[in-house]
């Protein structure tokens, strides 16, 4: 799955332009590189996710093409 709509299902971004905007700027890191939004996202990649002074970090633990919003946060493990 695309980093940018992996972001949006599992809901670390709420929108997928949001991401995909994020990805050509930089902000979005897999592996300790930084990504852009085609990258393909596999189970065990870490993310970190940088806006202003904030940054999240996250284990990808699942790859699902669509979630519920109550099981999103199973998707990935905080860091």
């Amino acid at each position: 799955m695309r980093l940018d709509k992996y972001l949006k299902v599992s809901r670390l971004i709420k929108r997928r332009t949001i991401a995909n905007e994020a990805c050509d700027a930089g902000r979005v890191m897999v592996n300790d590189k930084v990504a852009k939004a085609s990258y393909d996202v596999k189970a065990g990649d870490v993310i970190e996710i940088t806006f202003g002074d904030r940054s999240t970090r996250v284990e990808v633990l699942s790859v699902q093409e669509t979630v519920k919003k109550e099981e999103a946060g199973e998707m990935y493990k905080n860091l």
